[in-house]
């Protein structure tokens, strides 16, 4: 189905069951513990082995040696396989490092070597054993010293946030030295680990030259292609199978050394192997976010007018890959006739830096907010007022090109009668509740909606059952239940009649998870299928497709009502097809936006940061199911406390690794940490979106959240932290004098 006309009325507008707050359908297996993760797959691949990954203990350099022969002597070994036994693999699409093979180490813990044996145990003793020998070289470890030097870089995070290396749009230089009033502040982010529940894993089989490996993977698409190709194998003689995820936020987008050597080490120990990369090799040996160095200026009339605005930033990563795109909102959040952005691209011997939930807008909106909350105290204009002055309908780097939707006034305007804005002093320091100073933030939220095509399969049987298959994948999202809302509501069935099955590189090709891409397309794929399999039904009842109305498991046309498991025959029927996009989104911008609005008590004797209260408005489309959206932002709201107040990967930078790679110094928040989160996402449609009249909301409720928390932080304390995160060491040199 090609989409290349705003939606009309159709089957999905009915809402008897897709906008309902249903239940996830996975729900009760996860809490049963009864869903099959990949590192559990004893049902399909029994006596499995276990691998054990041995990470470089350099960052920059080369391995002279490896002696496994005490590894190969230990009790339960079956197999050691090292990275000198042959040459470098071909790099997947979608890698910057090798992810295996040859002796030149690019970043620290890069993988060297994988134990398999009978136990876990004896794998990680056996690992022990090795003995490696290194060529050490010095390498570049700290962005700040590098900076300087950093070339402009354009790039693209290929989830709707990109820039060019340098883009002028009227003459900034000058509308900033002629503004009656300015900002010119330079923040930074640091880098920042995914740290998601479940850890890199992956079950390899092989029959004969046939591999199939059950992996955690965000993008079964990508994952096949790639091990397909750095394997040497043939894609058909690939299987991917990924039916739960425990997390992602980006760092399962595609293929990682956990499926490469579980896949070589199944070969080599003949038999069944499974892996999971340890938590230190999560941080260093994956992916990460990178750190930032970001300078803003604006410029402003005294009436609260932006007439100059200029975004520049810095990022740090391995040779071939690409800058973190920080000043990509900026670039279409507020109006302003005279404009600047700019990336520059550090080449460090770090982890390779790469996407992370929101890459791009989540380190870029904690920036850009918290230097449009310096600006508005520098002109006397409430925070809200002043954002909502400077909003604008149109691209404002290309008038001729409309947002086709953009409430971003409403959702401020409705966040801050919500949360009694009102109330709040604009006088920072002011309000005190024994011990604790009180603040109040706020900051917008915006997320470009990015359209990738996407296929499904949806089958009919004669029990009136209808089954749906795409590779679509369910991180924790409630991607199984959305789909079977759409299907059930195209079908006329209830939920219950629906059986989706997901994640399987045999099913059709679907967008896949990530950049909240995925339940839009993903749906809409599935509506475009169901599209099929109704003039399917129709045609085999011999009616009008257009007339049929398809209502309580019946099918309905004129005075004709037949029951739908009637069509479907002895062999049942089946469509398939996928949502492919024409030039809509060259014609409108298509974004996402928010408001979000947090209370801080900040401790007047030690600076400890506790958030009381946090309230999102969102404008996102059509919410398909407003409880696993909820879930979805105030699991993004989480992320953006972690973000403001405790989350930094340490880099060591004599020896090139992040420092606190577990959970235990990786501080992310806990139950205690966070508050009440309230949300509420306003009534919308937007039809030029798809044909769902979606969009998605995974990534909105992070963006914009740590800029509000820093925003509170200052009006309870009066100071003004600019280096994330907001650490109590950065406050208490500076706090007032507690009464």
């Amino acid at each position: 189905m090609k989409f290349d006309t705003p939606a009309q009325q159709n089957p999905i507008d009915q809402l008897k069951v897709v906008g309902k707050p249903l239940d996830r359908i996975d729900g009760r297996f996860k809490t049963t513990g009864t869903a099959s993760y990949a590192y559990e797959r004893h049902d399909v691949a029994p006596n499995a082995a276990y691998g054990f990954v041995v990470g470089s203990a350099i960052a920059k350099g080369r391995v002279k040696t490896i002696d496994a022969a005490e590894a190969r002597a230990a009790p339960g070994v079956l197999a050691v396989v090292t990275t000198l036994d042959m040459p470098r693999l071909p790099k997947g699409q979608m890698n910057v490092a090798s992810l295996f093979g040859g002796p030149e180490i690019q970043h620290y813990h890069q993988a060297i070597a994988v134990v398999v044996a009978d136990t876990f145990e004896q794998a990680r003793d056996a690992a022990a054993r090795l003995k490696v020998d290194y060529d050490r070289e010095p390498g570049r470890f700290d962005l700040t010293a590098a900076a300087g030097a950093a070339p402009l870089v354009g790039g693209d995070s290929d989830e709707g946030s990109g820039a060019p290396p340098v883009d002028h749009v009227g003459d900034f230089d000058g509308a900033f030295a002629e503004a009656p009033v300015k900002l010119d502040e330079t923040y930074t982010t640091p880098d920042e680990s995914h740290a998601m529940m479940e850890p890199h894993t992956s079950t390899a089989a092989w029959e004969g030259d046939k591999l199939t490996v059950w992996t955690s993977s965000q993008m079964i698409t990508w994952g096949k292609r790639d091990i397909a190709k750095t394997l040497g194998l043939k894609p058909e003689n690939v299987r991917m199978d990924s039916p739960y995820i425990g997390g992602g936020f980006g760092g399962k987008l595609f293929l990682r050394a956990d499926a490469v050597l579980a896949a070589l080490a199944a070969k080599v120990a003949d038999r069944p192997v499974k892996l999971a990369l340890t938590r230190p090799l999560v941080a260093n040996n994956t992916t990460h976010r990178p750190a930032t160095i970001q300078r803003v200026r604006l410029g402003a009339n005294h009436d609260g007018q932006i007439t100059a605005i200029a975004h520049e930033s810095i990022s740090g990563n391995l040779k071939g890959g690409k800058p973190e795109t920080a000043v990509s909102q900026t670039k279409l959040l507020y109006a302003g006739a005279n404009r600047l952005t700019s990336m520059r691209l550090a080449e460090l011997d770090l982890p390779e830096g790469n996407s992370m939930r929101a890459p791009g807008e989540a380190p870029g909106m904690m920036v850009l907010e918290i230097a449009m909350d310096e600006m508005a105290e520098k002109l006397g204009i409430d925070p809200v007022e002043f954002r909502i002055l400077n909003d604008t309908q149109v691209d404002p780097e290309k008038p001729e090109r409309p947002f086709s939707q953009r409430q971003l006034a409403q959702c401020l305007r409705q966040g801050a009668e919500r949360f009694e804005w009102s109330r709040r002093n604009p006088t920072p320091g002011q309000r005190r509740e024994g011990r604790w100073l009180i603040g109040h933030g706020m900051a917008a939220g915006f997320r470009n909606n990015l359209l990738v095509k996407s296929g499904a399969r949806v089958r009919l049987d004669n029990q009136g059952v209808i089954t749906v298959e795409t590779d679509m994948t369910d991180i924790g999202t409630g991607s199984y239940t959305i789909i079977a809302q759409t299907a059930a509501e195209m079908m006329g069935v209830p939920i219950e009649r629906v059986v989706v099955r997901l994640g399987d590189s045999d099913f059709p090709s679907s967008a896949g998870s990530g950049g909240q891409f995925g339940a839009n397309n993903s749906t809409a794929g599935v509506y475009a299928a169901c599209v099929q399999l109704r003039d399917a039904v129709a045609q085999k009842l011999g009616f009008n497709s257009s007339e049929a109305i398809f209502a309580d498991g019946q099918v309905h046309s004129g005075h004709r009502s037949v029951p739908l498991a009637q069509a479907a025959g002895t062999d049942g029927l089946s469509a398939e097809d996928l949502i492919e996009y024409g030039d809509l989104a060259k014609k409108y911008q298509q974004s996402t936006f928010a408001g979000h609005f947090v209370e801080v008590h900040v401790d007047a004797y030690t600076g400890e940061t506790r958030v009381r209260r946090m309230l999102a408005v969102c404008a996102a489309g059509r919410i398909l199911n407003p409880k696993s959206a909820r879930s979805q932002v105030i699991g993004a709201m989480t992320m953006g406390v972690g973000a403001a107040l405790t989350e930094a990967l340490e880099v060591d930078t004599r020896h090139g690794f992040f420092v606190n790679h577990d959970l235990a110094s990786y501080e992310v928040p806990v139950h205690a940490d966070i508050p009440y989160q309230e949300v509420i996402f306003l009534d919308e449609v937007d039809p030029i979106s798809s044909p769902m009249k979606a969009k998605g909301v995974g990534e909105l409720g992070l963006c914009g959240v740590g800029a509000a928390i820093a925003n509170a932080v200052y009006n309870a304390t009066g100071v003004r932290v600019r280096d994330y995160p907001l650490t109590l060491d950065k406050l208490i040199e500076h706090m007032p004098q507690p009464v």
